[in-house]
């Protein structure tokens, strides 16, 4: 009976040994099924990712062109697109016709040089652009200038005053001097930028403010000299604008200024 009861300890003790050995084997069963779910899934995530991916599709060139010269191209097609575009942007600026505000033989107003005459409209080619220039010429200073069609307005060109608009400004020259108590370094600034912008209303200012009819008041040079030059371009307007001549206008002009009662008075013309 004893052996009996051994044997049945024995017994069960492999058989409880059996069982561990059973459950550790389903739980490491369990657990490498709990690991590889998650890689399936990523693997099915990735194919889903491949699939919506769009293809690459590379961009067309222009076709190039079948000239050659010792076997080789001469505007391939990196850069035969560049070419394009510039012969647009060229082709668009010549189908562009710009109105011509003046005619030859017509007298013109330049602002930093005063009263012009156009000689000729001449067509000139400029980094593959056909251009209309006017051609200026200025007698007193014995300058040729050439300016494009395009630019007469931003460079503020204008034609010749009229008669009636001289007669209106001629009375300017006849008010009384409106001197500021500045430094005359100020002055002459304002004055300088009154005579270059070719407006003949303030020129006409820098004249009446600079005339010295009296021989008693003294005129630095600069003051002089500003002075000769407004009175200059001034005068060279009132001649083509009334179409008279230099001695005439002269005359006019210093009958108001109250300059033809001076004495020996020299003249600024020469």
């Amino acid at each position: 009976m004893k052996k009996k009861k051994n044997i049945s300890k024995v017994t069960k003790k492999k058989i409880l040994k059996k069982k561990a050995v059973k459950k550790k084997t389903k739980s490491v069963k369990k657990k490498t099924s709990l690991k590889k779910t998650p890689k399936k899934k990523q693997i099915k995530k990735v194919i889903k990712k491949t699939k919506e991916v769009k293809k690459f599709v590379e961009p067309k060139l222009p076709p190039q062109s079948d000239k050659k010269v010792n076997n080789r191209i001469i505007n391939p097609a990196h850069y035969q697109a560049k070419k394009v575009k510039k012969f647009l942007e060229i082709k668009t600026i010549k189908e562009k016709k710009v109105k011509k505000i003046f005619n030859t033989k017509d007298h013109v107003v330049y602002p930093t040089h005063g009263v012009g005459q156009v000689i000729d409209i001449e067509k000139r080619e400029v980094v593959g652009q056909k251009l209309e220039m006017y051609v200026i010429e200025f007698v007193r200073d014995k300058l040729i200038l050439r300016v494009p069609v395009e630019k007469a307005k931003s460079l503020n060109l204008r034609k010749v005053s009229k008669p009636s608009k001289i007669q209106t400004v001629l009375k300017i020259l006849s008010q009384k001097p409106k001197i500021k108590r500045t430094m005359w370094s100020r002055r002459a600034q304002e004055y300088d930028l009154k005579i270059n912008s070719g407006d003949i209303e303030q020129i006409a200012e820098v004249v009446r403010d600079l005339n010295r009819a009296n021989n008693q008041i003294e005129q630095s040079y600069s003051e002089r000299q500003l002075f000769e030059l407004s009175y200059d371009r001034f005068l060279r307007e009132v001649i083509a604008g009334l179409k008279i001549t230099e001695e005439n206008a002269i005359k006019k002009v210093d009958k108001i200024l109250g300059r033809d009662k001076l004495k020996n008075a020299p003249s600024l013309l020469n």
